[in-house]
């Protein structure tokens, strides 16, 4: 796909264990955009705390959301468009996120929720290998998570399907939102 005449930002968001890196690698490797891992960016003291089994906090989340809403500030002053990664489970949350559009009219930001069954998630989860969160902390993502409103526009993908299949449905999400 050719780059869009206006910076787009795809962010990929759900709960752990849903197929945000797997989908962005997938879609980058399609459109040839930018990608940002949004775990990159925690600070070493959220990886400790959910290396141990706690849950992040909103306070937590804080700084990390802010950094990755500087990210993407950066990727569409530089006209860029990119994949992002982030859990943004929380409206407030995805607010944040889209603060990354002020100073830049014209630029388009595109939520796409990854979601699955809870039996599914927890599947995925215990059997993903060397990543800090472990599979216990599901269920609090899941109470954290708040689906997003109808006002919010974003396209919800079923992740019960192959990989190829959620990354192709993302992907004619992302052109129809082009």
């Amino acid at each position: 796909m050719a780059t869009p005449a206006r910076p787009q930002i795809v962010v990929l968001m759900g709960v752990a264990g849903s197929g945000k890196s797997t989908v962005a690698g997938m879609l980058v490797s399609s459109l040839g955009w930018d990608l940002l891992e949004g775990d990159d960016l925690h600070p070493p003291a959220n990886i400790a705390k959910m290396a141990a089994g706690h849950a992040l906090t909103d306070a937590d989340r804080e700084p990390w959301l802010e950094a990755i809403a500087a990210w993407m500030s950066d990727e569409f002053t530089a006209g860029r468009s990119a994949v992002v990664t982030c859990s943004a489970l929380k409206r407030s949350y995805r607010d944040v996120l889209r603060g990354s559009l002020v100073g830049h009219p014209g630029a388009v930001l595109t939520f796409l929720h990854l979601t699955g069954s809870r039996d599914e998630l927890q599947r995925r989860l215990t059997a993903r290998m060397d990543h800090f969160m472990p599979p216990g902390l599901l269920d609090s993502q899941l109470g954290t998570l708040e689906a997003p409103g109808p006002d919010e526009h974003i396209l919800s993908i079923e992740i019960g399907p192959p990989p190829r299949e959620v990354a192709a449905a993302a992907l004619a999400a992302i052109q129809a939102h082009s």
